[in-house]
């Protein structure tokens, strides 16, 4: 058998060094002759950005690519949820990158903004990918000077985009994988049925205590019992399948009926053996989203700080622009929205023996 030979390489050369340190060119100097001393910070805050976005992408992509066939194996679910983390701590690390610019002051920005113009941050192909693999549907975008978002690219650029939203999104992989789920109808064991009768014997008990209290006068008692509501109120959109299929219609829900009901019964019970990596699959995705609106908002914070309300340099509204996309473009909302649906621990229906045993290890799990 022949060794391989491997051939020396520099750390620099490897790393490219000489190109990542000859890539900041300040306007300014450009311009003006005399470099602003903040620019360069606001130039390099921007690349690392921009690496971590390519690092983020390369992530979703390869887990996306683990959920694109039509048997996905147990074991890569590990795989996803690693990979899946790490893009949560580069988001951290994002969020965190605010406090660096934020040691610029708006007088220092001042120095040289005008020179910016129009680029803008909304011009970052990268995150804009990031946000077509992971979900953000067309629809729901808030609208860039009533432009389609993908216009200010190329038109390479724009067609990469386009097959992306066609080779389906992450959220669209992850709604067939639960759609495939297949202990929602095992054996004897109807797993909506069973919650619609625990969700029931849960609001009568907790209606009843409240009816029997001794120290809540009756126009508090009338209050919570509102408030509780009964399976209508919270509950209809999963125990009714053609009330969750107008929902779906309507764009208040993006899952479908059996996908919801997959990802409920992960959660409840996320303690069986063989759904704890699928429980923290679902809740890796929803905190990525919520790592993303976290982002969102520091960044529209950070604006307000530097711009007031000035223009941003795109053009956009600036500090509003970037707050109102925090507050609405969400991605995994119904993953969110499976806690509403949660019940206690202590209500939720007994899992036939049979089932345990699929659920768990078969060297320790006994049939009931």
């Amino acid at each position: 058998m022949e060794t391989k030979k491997y051939a020396a390489i520099h750390y620099a050369s490897y790393l490219e060094i000489e190109k990542l340190l000859s890539a900041q060119h300040p306007r300014s100097e450009m311009i003006d002759g005399e470099a602003a001393h903040e620019e360069m910070l606001f130039i390099i805050v921007h690349q690392v950005y921009e690496l971590w976005f390519k690092q983020i992408n390369h992530e979703l992509g390869s887990v996306m690519d683990l959920f694109r066939k039509d048997a996905v194996d147990e074991k890569v679910i590990g795989t996803a949820v690693a990979r899946l983390e790490r893009v949560m701590d580069i988001q951290q690390l994002l969020i965190q990158q605010i406090k660096v610019i934020e040691t610029m002051t708006p007088l220092d920005f001042l120095d040289f903004r005008n020179y910016l113009f129009p680029a803008s941050g909304f011009q970052s192909f990268q995150f804009r990918k990031m946000e077509v693999m992971l979900g953000l549907p067309e629809k729901k975008r808030i609208s860039y000077n009533n432009a389609h978002y993908a216009s200010v690219f190329e038109k390479a650029q724009q067609e990469e985009l386009q097959d992306l939203e066609k080779a389906g999104s992450m959220c669209d992989l992850i709604e067939a994988w639960l759609e495939r789920i297949p202990f929602l109808d095992f054996s004897d064991f109807h797993f909506l049925e069973k919650y619609r009768q625990a969700v029931t014997r849960m609001i009568e008990r907790e209606m009843a205590a409240i009816k029997a209290s001794d120290y809540l006068p009756d126009s508090h008692k009338e209050m919570r019992l509102k408030m509780l509501g009964d399976t209508d109120s919270y509950f209809r959109s999963v125990l009714d399948p053609d009330f969750h299929k107008e929902q779906v219609e309507s764009g208040r829900l993006r899952l479908s009926h059996k996908a919801t009901l997959a990802a409920l019964l992960i959660h409840l019970y996320r303690d069986e053996p063989i759904l704890h990596m699928p429980y923290r699959l679902l809740s890796a995705l929803v905190e990525i989203d919520q790592l993303l609106t976290s982002w969102r908002y520091r960044h529209s914070q950070m604006v307000l700080r530097m711009l007031g309300k000035k223009i941003g340099t795109g053009g956009s509204s600036g500090h509003e622009y970037l707050l109102e996309t925090a507050l609405k473009h969400h991605i995994f909302y119904d993953l969110h929205n499976i806690s509403t649906l949660l019940i206690p621990r202590s209500d939720l229906p007994p899992l036939p023996g049979d089932m345990v045993q699929a659920l768990g290890f078969y060297y320790t799990a006994k049939r009931k």
